[in-house]
């Protein structure tokens, strides 16, 4: 199946990941700017009456030849701000929906109405077939590895097993840093890298100083997979749990229907930080730009040498 056609012209196969408060209209314009699609949660915009706001600026600063942008909506009872913030994207015809949780549903039908497309975040195989029942448009798979909500698939695994149900378009997560491991996607099935963490340690994202550095000091290790903080399993920086006076080796059991835990003080993202597992191999908190230049060069060198005739002995 053929790529949508908003999606055939990037200058890297890279979507960009919604992270609930990072993510902001500085950081997304840097990423489109750049070649990639950038993205946020509708959320982020608060109160929401700001999220037409943060549209106008979005769609203002962008140039036809820069990436298109999307939009995070959850897709659940809980969200009461659901029909509200689909009728602002419908205002400004965002070309592109990430929906989460959920199977979208009525929301694909909305979205197509207005021209936009749909992509929605799955973990196996039993919710991409809800996916593809509900008329998405593409996929991205959340394998092992993950920040925030990841699944426990190994991403061999999960794309093996999507392609057998789903030849359009994917896009595939899970410690994805570095142009090479985007091409290691799509050499694995995936059309698109989908790359979160990365964008954490960046000038322009709306982390914290101390979250920024602890991502840059972080490796692999210090990375915990719990459902404790919301009810559903997902990766987060040790340091900041214990932080906050736990033991992120000896977490109490999970209570599913609480979305945050003790006096609410303390909240998952906001005080207890999300990070993927290939946080080991970021360094430094440059400019979203310098990013993904050093992405789309890792890219071609990477393709160069699987290119390259071996060398004789």
């Amino acid at each position: 199946m053929a790529l949508p056609p908003v999606l055939s012209s990037l200058a890297l196969p890279v979507i960009a990941a919604p992270m609930f408060i990072v993510s902001n209209p500085d950081l997304v314009i840097a990423q489109c700017k750049g070649g990639v699609v950038g993205s946020f949660p509708a959320l982020n915009a608060r109160p929401k009456e700001e999220l037409d706001g943060w549209l106008s600026r979005i769609g203002e600063a962008l140039r036809p030849g820069d990436a298109p942008f999307a939009v995070n909506q959850i897709v659940h009872h809980t969200n009461d701000r659901l029909d509200h913030d689909l009728q602002a994207c419908e205002r400004h015809r965002v070309p592109m929906i990430i929906t989460s949780l959920r199977a979208p549903g009525e929301v694909v039908d909305a979205v197509h109405a207005w021209g936009g497309i749909v992509f929605h975040d799955v973990t196996n195989i039993r919710h991409a077939a809800k996916a593809l029942e509900a008329g998405v448009d593409g996929l991205i798979l959340v394998a092992a590895g993950a920040g925030g909500h990841a699944g426990m698939l190994s991403p061999f695994a999960l794309v093996a097993e999507v392609r057998k149900i789903w030849d359009g378009p994917i896009a595939l997560s899970g410690a994805i840093t570095r142009g090479s491991q985007v091409l290691a996607a799509q050499a694995m099935g995936a059309d698109f890298a989908y790359v979160g963490t990365r964008f954490i340690a960046t000038a322009e994202a709306n982390a914290a100083e101390g979250y920024k550095r602890m991502i840059v000091e972080a490796s692999a290790a210090d990375v915990v997979y719990t459902p404790y903080f919301t009810g559903v399993h997902g990766n987060y920086l040790k340091p900041s749990i214990a932080a906050q006076g736990l033991d992120p080796d000896n977490l109490p059991a999970a209570d599913k229907t609480k979305m945050s835990f003790g006096s609410g003080h303390v909240r998952a993202w906001r005080d207890i930080w999300g990070s993927g597992q290939g946080v080991g191999s970021i360094e430094d908190a440059p400019p979203a730009a310098e990013v993904i230049a050093r992405l789309k060069r890792e890219y071609a060198e990477a393709k160069t040498m699987l290119c390259a005739p071996p060398a004789r002995r």
